[in-house]
């Protein structure tokens, strides 16, 4: 089975937007994707812009303010229900239930922490290839 998910460290977000229906936006304007080919050991990166959108959300208390500019991510969780996907979204992407996120980025103290009651995965255009990853 081809298999595919965001790889979080790495990954850049330009906006975080919280508005005012609950609905928590995070807008990847180059999210690192990794594929994965059945019978294939080799692997391989591409990029594409989409948003990770988390609705009715409640912000952690030391979520705060994110700091201006790209930011970095330097991995986290998503929780999903039972399942927490460390450093990594799976595509595609859509569940309600109990569902959170925890994301650090690069060069900041800051945490993005999250909980709702849905999450989706909104990608935009097309990947875009940037290379294979070969086993050693």
């Amino acid at each position: 089975m081809d298999s595919a998910s965001i790889e979080l460290p790495g990954s850049e977000i330009t906006a975080i937007q919280h508005g005012e229906d609950g609905t928590l936006r995070l807008h990847f304007s180059r999210a690192l994707i990794i594929k994965t080919m059945t019978g294939s050991r080799e692997r391989t990166r591409w990029w594409q812009a989409g948003d990770l959108v988390l609705e009715e959300v409640e912000m952690g208390i030391d979520s705060g303010d994110p700091p201006a500019g790209t930011l970095v991510c330097s991995g986290g969780d998503i929780e999903d229900n039972v399942f927490t996907y460390r450093d990594m979204i799976p595509l595609p992407l859509m569940s309600r239930g109990c569902i959170g996120c925890d994301l650090g980025f690069q060069g900041s103290a800051y945490r993005l922490r999250a909980r709702g009651s849905a999450i989706r995965l909104e990608m935009v255009d097309v990947a875009k290839y940037i290379d294979h990853l070969r086993p050693a």
